[in-house]
């Protein structure tokens, strides 16, 4: 497998190979290894989750996973809404973001998450103690909101803070 892209989280690492895969290993004590157990791995796991996938990005404990299509799939820690899938419960295995459709780009903070649409608008859930989602609050979101930013092209994420260009 070629690898196009890597994304380091807090404990654990992620690949994206050629074939649309991704692979993951390190600490997976909250499921952030996508691999349906807490199981921690020394070495690359099998590929989880999406085939299709175009893009990753990890935070601190969760992951995303841009697929070809525009949507985009989470796993990992979600206790402040940043798996996107409308709950803070935890769970382990691989969601689908609820609502986020045409997604050209993606980036993960710490405990948050960021998406700018091929139409320019950017979403972020998560997260929001500092305001990092972009909404004029400090409210955590377990839904992608829109954020009030001029139209992207790209995003970015820092431990508390969000970036669009």
């Amino acid at each position: 497998m070629g690898v196009t892209a890597v994304a380091g989280g807090g404990l654990h690492s992620l690949a994206l190979g050629a074939d649309g895969r991704v692979q993951a290993w390190g600490w997976n004590g909250v499921g952030q290894l996508g691999t349906g157990d807490l199981v921690d791995r020394r070495t690359p796991s099998p590929p989880l989750g999406p085939t299709d996938v175009v893009a990753i990005a990890a935070g601190a404990y969760h992951n995303y996973a841009l697929q070809r299509k525009g949507s985009v799939s989470s796993w990992g820690f979600n206790a402040y809404g940043q798996l996107g899938i409308m709950t803070t419960s935890p769970g382990v295995g691989i969601h689908e973001l609820w609502g986020l459709t045409d997604v050209a780009s993606i980036a993960a903070g710490w405990f948050h998450g960021i998406a700018v649409r091929h139409d320019g608008s950017v979403a972020a859930w998560g997260s929001n103690v500092l305001g990092q989602i972009g909404d004029g609050t400090t409210t955590d979101r377990s839904t992608p909101t829109p954020v009030k930013a001029p139209p992207a092209l790209t995003v970015g994420a820092g431990a508390f803070h969000s970036l669009s260009a």
